[in-house]
């Protein structure tokens, strides 16, 4: 299992992150690349506690489809997506939103996964995943960050 962290400085308030990170269309766009979409359960606006997303993307030339849910949800501070359905044997991703004592936030994404497909996938989390996943929660985090400045 992988576990990794992602700092992002961003000058909104808590609210302001916490509730953009929440927005399907914000996740979406910031997605763009790997033509991600929401194709199931909520598939627009704002997610709230307990909803359930299906997200599809295409990831190293291969369709994916993942389940998740907001599993925990303490506005402004943090929420959780767990993963119920989809390629990874475990996903866990806690959004954690701190005053940075400027009006700002600080948003930190601590993700913790696990590759299906036994010894198989311990290789590719040390080959590929480790270094491809906090990428791509950095790459997000830079989206949610225009958006949350943007007003």
């Amino acid at each position: 299992m992988t576990r990794f962290e992602v700092v992002t400085a961003i000058a909104a308030p808590p609210q302001r992150v916490f509730d953009v990170s929440l927005d399907v269309e914000v996740h979406t766009a910031s997605m763009a690349d790997a033509a991600e979409r929401a194709v199931g359960g909520v598939t627009s606006g704002r997610l709230r506690p307990g909803d359930t997303v299906t997200w599809q993307a295409t990831h190293f030339g291969l369709r994916w489809r993942m389940t998740s849910r907001i599993s925990a949800f303490d506005p402004p501070r943090h929420f959780v997506d767990e993963q119920v359905r989809g390629p990874f044997r475990r996903w866990h991703h806690a959004h954690h939103f701190e005053p940075d004592g400027h009006g700002g936030t600080l948003m930190r994404d601590v993700v913790d996964f696990a590759a299906p497909l036994g010894p198989l996938g311990v290789v590719a989390e040390f080959a590929v995943l480790n270094r491809y996943m906090p990428r791509l929660i950095s790459a997000r985090n830079e989206h949610v960050k225009a958006v949350a400045e943007a007003g």
